[in-house]
């Protein structure tokens, strides 16, 4: 079966996978690949009642290590006042969750949020944030 990754608790380390409208726990010890599962992954299991197994990732997941996001176009839109203030370096990243605080700390601190996109054009600029959401390094 083919499914998409729902949730994952890494204490637990259980998760759910959703498959046509129904849910399949699974543990990692069901799980066959070497990184630890990530939310909204694609994957190849076995459904046996309401559990999985055998389970194992499917599509662009596993070539994530090759760069697509430029570090140069991330700096810049950090660091250029419009965007850096609504978070477009985090969007472009990939980071919403993220971008949407930012937006709502500028929103209402009417633009005093200034601050934090710079910190993150510094730590861009030094390397301290050097993946794009998915893990796959910068260009």
């Amino acid at each position: 079966m083919i499914g998409k990754i729902k949730s994952y608790d890494t204490d637990t380390q259980t998760g759910v996978i959703k498959c046509d409208e129904i849910y399949y726990g699974f543990h990692i010890d069901d799980w066959s690949e070497t990184e630890e599962p990530r939310i909204d992954s694609d994957v190849l299991f076995e459904g046996e009642g309401d559990t999985a197994s055998l389970v194992t990732l499917i599509g662009s997941y596993l070539q994530h290590k090759d760069a697509v996001k430029s570090r140069k176009l991330a700096i810049f839109l950090a660091m250029f006042p419009l965007t850096g203030l609504f978070g477009g370096h985090r969007w472009y990243l990939g980071f919403y969750k993220i971008a949407m605080i930012q937006m709502t700390v500028t929103a209402f601190t009417l633009g005093s949020g200034y601050l934090w996109p710079f910190v993150e054009g510094i730590l861009l600029i030094s390397g301290k944030i050097d993946k794009d959401q998915e893990g796959r390094p910068l260009k």
